[in-house]
Parts: structure tokens; sequence; C-alpha cells
């Protein structure tokens, strides 16, 4: 498993492209009741549906989604990913909470802000395509042009930089059908890239596809981003695919984000049981920084040998150590930062070691855990 941490990504910044506070949405008889009574809001699932007949399907969720990040949103089947994207550009109406791109208020949007919200400013790309069949692919990726009411020549223009950009040049004149389904998901990233939004939003475009498929789908994302830095948010089930693409992720479960972080706070500090079963079996060494292995403090001498970035993971530091048969420096911009060895390195693996050298917190599953038969159940 490759991850994000081992790629040369742009930079991000702490300027939210979207704010989101207290989100709800509910479904149900008297829904705007729930998020204004404390006791309603408490009830777990199944309490909430016998006593109101509603759903919770986001549970006063809050985060904000960085320039030039992208950032996940991940859990199981009904954990409320995608109802939670479909609320950032109101194609689900939100039942109580704000939301805001750029600091301007989704929800207090009329028609025809909405429309230019989501013509102009932020494209969703879908699992299943939803191609013009009639159409060819040239003017598939060129339809949200015509929408906003571009000239056919400058549009086909654009249209063309486009597919060339997610590698289906020359192909632009056949028809959905005569393309694999791989093919098919580049046409619909084509046509959300072609209207140049400020954010890209991706509901589980690639669950449909075969793993090869969804591999490379995976890095062309990642190669878009690296080229293009363009803000992304990715609602995926699937851990790999989170691990891989995420600057951050939060991970849902029964409506409300669990935990917030980067692959390694969530991989290295699981915050609960639930999460501590999702990545028991993601190799930590793939995942996992030197900066977290290492031993704080500058190294002997002029040199620096070794020389691993801090983001370096520990699988490349581990093979670095071992041929040069000690411990390697960790530096950024010719400071060394500390050193890591092969005992150190291994504890990280083993998640027995932090970034000071204490032993790593085994903390017991509470009530808020989940045993790995409840996870199974859920995932079923």
């Amino acid at each position: 498993m490759s991850t994000t941490a081992t790629m040369e990504k742009p930079p991000t910044t702490d300027n939210p492209v979207f704010s989101v506070d207290g989100l709800w949405k509910v479904f149900g008889p008297k829904a705007d009741l729930v998020p204004e009574d404390a006791e309603l809001a408490a009830l777990d699932p199944a309490d909430l549906r016998e006593r109101t007949g509603c759903t919770a399907a986001v549970r006063d969720v809050s985060f904000d989604v960085r320039k030039g990040e992208v950032f996940v949103v991940m859990g199981l089947s009904g954990s409320g990913k995608s109802t939670l994207v479909r609320c950032l550009t109101r194609l689900i109406e939100p039942t109580a909470g704000t939301i805001c791109i750029d600091g301007e208020d989704v929800r207090a949007m009329d028609k025809s802000r909405l429309r230019e919200l989501r013509r102009h400013r932020a494209a969703m790309v879908f699992q299943h395509f939803g191609l013009l069949p009639h159409r060819t692919v040239l003017d598939n990726v060129a339809y949200g042009l015509e929408v906003q009411g571009v000239g056919k020549a400058e549009r086909r223009a654009r249209a063309a930089e486009v597919v060339v950009k997610v590698g289906l040049e020359g192909m632009e004149q056949r028809k959905p059908s005569q393309l694999s389904g791989g093919q098919q998901q580049r046409v619909g990233l084509a046509r959300a890239l072609a209207v140049d939004p400020q954010v890209l939003l991706f509901d589980e475009p690639f669950s449909a596809l075969d793993p090869l498929i969804r591999r490379d789908m995976q890095e062309e994302v990642v190669r878009l981003h690296r080229e293009e830095g363009r803000t992304m948010v990715f609602i995926t089930h699937d851990l790999s695919e989170a691990l891989k693409l995420g600057d951050r992720i939060a991970l849902m479960r029964d409506g409300k984000v669990v935990q917030l972080g980067t692959p390694e706070e969530i991989v290295g500090s699981p915050a609960d049981g639930y999460v501590r079963e999702f990545v028991r079996d993601v190799p930590r060494e793939q995942v996992m920084t030197v900066r977290r292995a290492m031993q704080p403090g500058g190294c002997a001498g002029p040199t620096h040998p070794g020389a691993l970035a801090p983001d370096a993971v520990v699988a490349d530091a581990i093979k670095v150590v071992a041929e040069r048969g000690g411990p390697a420096c960790v530096v950024e911009r010719g400071r060394c930062l500390g050193v890591v060895d092969h005992e150190r390195l291994l504890g990280v693996v083993a998640g027995t070691q932090l970034r000071d050298g204490s032993p790593a917190p085994r903390s017991s599953e509470g009530a808020s855990g989940a045993s790995g038969t409840e996870l199974r159940k859920e995932a079923v």
C-alpha cells in the first residue's frame, strides 16, 4: 500500500475553502426538532428511530477543508458520508448548521447563486458516470461549459485540453458505449475539470470499477492534484483509498465524525476501539513517517548520513538504515532534526514506541469502541 507520505504534493494553506459547523441532516417527521432538543440529539440511531421515526444521517459535524488539500471522508455503508458531501452544495438540504464556501453562507444562497456554485465553484464526480450516450467524448466533456453558456468553439477547445490531461487523447470522437468503465470515469473526471472548479467533490467515484482500473484512477487523481494543487473532497468506504489519497481523513460512524486527522495520526493514534479495529491491518511502515520515529536532536558533524526527509515513510527509512548499517539523519532544509535507527523504526512499525521513545498507549476498548465482530457486521 502506497500513501501520500511518499509523494510530493502541493502545499496546502490554512485558508478554508469549505467551513462546516454543527451540520445536521435528519430525515423523517418533524426533523427540525432533533438538533434543537439535546435529549433527542443524544439518542443512538435505533432509539431515535423508535422514539421519533427520524434518522439522523449527519450528526453535528464540523470541519474545514483547506485550500489545496485532498480531504477524505470515509466510513462504512450508512455512515452518512455521501449525505454529507451532498449537503455541501445543497443537493440535499441540511437540517441545521452552517456551511460556508470562501466565507459565503451556502445555506443562505438563492437559486441563482446556488446554480453558480454548482456550475462554477464546486464540481461533483459521481460513482455513476451519467454520460450522455448519444454524445461523443469531447461533447460530454464540454457539456458543463455548454450549460455555462460558453460558445461552441471555445468549449470544444477547452474540452480537448482536458481530454489530453486525463489520458483520453485519440478517443475524442468515441461514444460512451465504446469505452471501458475506467475510460468512462475519466470522461466524468474531465467533464468536472473542464469547468475549472474551485473544488472537486468525489462521491465514491471508483467503487464500481475493477481493482486494477480503480488503482489507475487513484493514481490519476494523485497526479492531477500534484500538478494542479486543486482542492478536493473525496468520499470513500475504502481505507486503502483514503490513506493513499488523503492529506486528512474524517472517519464517520452513525453520522458522526469519530476521528479527523492525517493518515499517520489515524493509523498511529486511533481515537477509540472502532478506529483501532478499522486500521488494524494497515501496514504501518507504509503510513508512519520518520518524524514520529526519530530521536530529536542534531547529529554530530557537518554531514548528514542517510539524509531522510521527515515525511519519508518508515519502510523507506528501514532500507536506508539497513544499507548504511547504522543510524540515519532526518534532515529538513539542510538542518538535522534528529536520527533514526533500526530499533526505533521497528518500534513504530510494531506500535510500541512513540516519537519521544516512550511506550505507545494500549488503551482498552470502552463503551464507544467496536469489537472486530461488530465492525464486520456493519460491513456486511
